[in-house]
């Protein structure tokens, strides 16, 4: 009687942690991101404003190193004040670079924050999009295996980045349609 007991009771609890087991869920965002146009395009639109703001600093680049040289080489037949202004426009200009790729280009510099106006409302899309998907499909847990989660075999069936890309395709080609 003991024994049947805790048969039932071993039983009983595996039936409990099976029936609450969660389905699972891959997707790629990466993937996701690049089909759809519209970050392509926002993408261009940043990497055209990231070659602008590298050119502006070669720029300023060359011309302190015009500076520089032309300084150094007429070092010697300059006094006094002419030597100390010359010097704080190399200085300067040196200082102006090192800002200006600071602001631009530093860990909360301008790319920084025009990357993230870039990807976030596409993030909220594709979050939208992945609970739709996951509520649609009785997903418990979805894995993004794009965010250097290492996923080392996957069967397709579990893979729904296909699914949440067709949502927010559906999405897009809707609203052009409702646009026309």
């Amino acid at each position: 009687m003991k024994n049947f007991k805790l048969v039932f009771t071993l039983f009983f609890c595996l039936g409990t942690l099976f029936a609450n087991a969660q389905k699972i869920g891959v997707v790629d965002t990466d993937y996701i991101l690049n089909k759809l146009p519209q970050y392509k395009d926002a993408e261009s639109r940043l990497n055209a404003q990231v070659a602008t703001w590298q050119t502006e600093i070669q720029n300023l680049q060359s011309e302190f190193e015009r500076k520089r040289t032309a300084f150094e080489n007429e070092k010697v037949l300059l006094v006094g004040d002419q030597l100390r202004q010359r010097e704080k426009e190399v200085a300067d200009l040196d200082k102006n670079i090192r800002t200006t790729t600071s602001l631009r280009f530093g860990t909360n510099g301008e790319i920084s924050k025009l990357r993230a106006n870039l990807t976030q409302p596409f993030q909220d899309q594709i979050w939208n999009a992945i609970q739709t998907m996951s509520e649609k499909n009785g997903l418990g847990i979805v894995l993004d295996k794009s965010n250097n989660v290492n996923v080392i075999f996957l069967q397709k069936r579990y893979d729904y980045t296909d699914k949440v890309l067709d949502i927010l395709l559906k999405g897009t080609s809707g609203k052009k349609d409702k646009k026309k």
